[in-house]
């Protein structure tokens, strides 16, 4: 699979119906996606989260069962950079609450990506405009980053960093009943006091 073009990677997983196989061979299918060399490319596996996790998140009504978790932890393990910007991007622009949804990338944040894959889903949530789904999935990714430095805060950008106290500022006058959105803003307040003028 690494070697192939979008067409033919795209028709192969349309002729195994990944999209739609039963979700305990998922599981199976990603170690086994796991365990070939070399490393798939980008692309590839941008495409092969796109086949194998899209459509399945998206449609979500109920929490996702634990196969569907235990495929989704596996592929992040090697691959969660490409994860991220197929699936997380298109969750977060997903309209209406998308509470489990909202909960699974949650999930995904905590357990799953590492730091800089974190850094990458901070930037695609600043990107978007911020609602009460996306407020939980904020308090997630620093929450996240306290576990990881439990002795001092993340080290944001200068840039990711302003852009992330703008956003908050900007958006007050829309939260100001949220208890999420206090959560929030007291986060940043504790983690990043220095910092905030």
């Amino acid at each position: 699979p690494c070697t192939l073009c979008r067409p033919q990677l795209e028709g192969l997983c349309s002729f195994l119906q990944l999209s739609t196989c039963p979700e305990h061979l998922l599981v199976r299918f990603c170690s086994w996606l796991l365990a070939l060399t070399p490393d798939l490319s980008y692309t590839s596996t941008a495409i092969l989260a796109e086949q194998l996790f899209l459509r399945r998140v998206l449609s979500l009504t109920q929490p996702p069962s634990r196969h569907l978790m235990a495929a989704l932890a596996s592929f992040c393990s090697k691959y969660s950079q490409p994860l991220c910007q197929v699936l997380v991007a298109a969750v977060l622009r997903e309209p209406g609450e998308g509470i489990e949804q909202t909960k699974l990338v949650c999930e995904l944040v905590e357990e799953c990506l590492e730091p800089d894959c974190v850094r990458l889903m901070l930037s695609q949530v600043l990107e978007v405009p911020l609602s009460e789904k996306l407020l939980p999935v904020l308090q997630a990714i620093l929450g996240q980053q306290v576990r990881e430095i439990p002795l001092s805060p993340w080290v944001l950008s200068p840039e990711l960093f302003d852009l992330l106290v703008l956003t908050l500022c900007r958006q007050a006058p829309a939260f100001a009943t949220s208890l999420n959105y206090a959560k929030l803003v007291t986060a940043v307040l504790t983690m990043y006091q220095s910092q905030v003028s």
